[in-house]
């Protein structure tokens, strides 16, 4: 789930991260890292690394931080990209950070993000995302959510169908035994689906043997 972030002089954790004074676009979602396995677990070290040279790992000005139940979640901007960052103790700018990254299901996605942050701030090439929805299934994820809000505000199967589909390729007879009726419905079922949890399971790419 999400966290919603609290300032340091207190506040309390929810489930939702969100303003709801705030349009959805307008604000920024700090995802726990059992949610979203990219989120790289980092801790302060006092070993000595290569160099010693501290990484601007945690510069306040290059992205958001903020303080939740579990932790401290930060989004940090290196570049063009966002890097999401968790720790259990206050950040600190000049410190030298590590990746600790559990040998749980979620190992594969973290090491890779871990190394396009390693990449991102010591300037070099990141590399493709890990994982990246289709154009396909990003088409076909807004027409369930188009759908379903439609379906919510009272609209008819039928006319979904003339929003989603275009008017003119829906009959004027047959239409309870039309594949554009069957496939809005199941359209609507994809947006229900979603709405109640299946929209975690966008943020991890399916496991082999699944």
């Amino acid at each position: 789930m999400a966290r919603q972030p609290r300032n340091s002089g207190g506040g309390g954790a929810s489930a939702f991260a969100h303003d709801p004074q705030e349009s959805c676009g307008k604000q920024v979602i700090f995802w726990a890292p059992e949610v979203l396995p990219t989120v790289v677990p980092v801790a302060a070290t006092t070993a000595r690394l290569k160099d010693d040279t501290p990484q601007p790992l945690l510069d306040l000005a290059a992205g958001q931080v903020r303080r939740a139940s579990d932790g401290w979640h930060a989004i940090l901007r290196v570049g063009t990209f966002e890097h999401r960052v968790w720790l259990k103790e206050p950040p600190a700018i000049g410190t030298n950070y590590v990746a600790e990254l559990p040998f749980d299901g979620d190992f594969d996605a973290r090491a890779y993000a871990a190394r396009r942050l390693w990449r991102a701030i010591n300037g070099r090439t990141l590399g493709p995302a890990f994982h990246e929805l289709s154009k396909q299934r990003r088409e076909r994820l807004s027409a369930a959510i188009r759908a379903l809000d439609a379906r919510n505000s009272g609209g008819i199967y039928r006319s979904i169908a003339e929003a989603l589909f275009s008017k003119k390729h829906i009959p004027d007879r047959a239409w309870k035994t039309h594949d554009l009726r069957n496939r809005t419905i199941r359209l609507v079922q994809s947006g229900l689906a979603l709405m109640r949890g299946g929209y975690r399971d966008l943020l991890r790419p399916k496991r082999r043997g699944k």
